[in-house]
Parts: structure tokens; C-alpha cells; sequence
């Protein structure tokens, strides 16, 4: 991991009725995230959605409000403990 990435952990997924899963990769702290959208198709065709991702730091989003991050802070603790970066989640 170099200076200008951060280790992100998936805290989020949802899908909407137009077959998009939106997934949200946060910091271990919750404090900032990275939100991406994929295609169910592509889900089941492309490359596994992994437990964790390295995101370079001017791709991260803040996160304003602190239920949201506390709510991250834990998923991403949780997600931590439970899967190793490159684990298909």
C-alpha cells in the first residue's frame, strides 16, 4: 500500500430495482468512503467484489453525519475480522 492509497472495507451493499448494487467501501475509522455501482450481470461475470480495496485518498468521499460513520466504523471492524482483503464477499 503506498501514501496515496487507503485500505477501504465493503460496510454496504444494496440493490435497487434496476438491477444495480451499489457497494460502499469505507475507512477503518468511518470516516470517509468510496460509493460504487455495478450491474448485477457484471457482479456475476466480472471480478469478485472483495472484502476490502485499496482506493487512492483523493477518490474518498467525508462522511458527514456521525451516525453513518460510527455505523461504518463498525461494519468495517466487523468485515475486518471476518475476511482477509482479497476475500471474495
Amino acid at each position: 500500500m503506498s501514501d496515496s492509497t487507503v485500505r477501504c472495507w465493503l460496510v454496504e451493499r444494496d440493490f435497487d430495482s434496476r438491477n444495480i448494487v451499489t457497494l460502499v467501501y469505507a475507512t477503518p475509522d468511518g470516516s470517509r468512503y468510496q460509493q460504487r455501482e455495478r450491474s448485477s450481470t457484471a457482479l456475476r461475470s466480472g471480478p469478485d467484489v472483495t472484502a476490502a480495496v485499496e482506493v487512492d485518498e483523493d477518490e474518498l468521499e467525508p462522511v458527514t453525519d456521525e451516525e453513518t460513520r460510527e455505523r461504518y466504523a463498525t461494519e468495517a471492524e466487523r468485515t475486518a475480522e471476518q475476511y482477509d482483503p482479497d476475500d471474495p464477499i
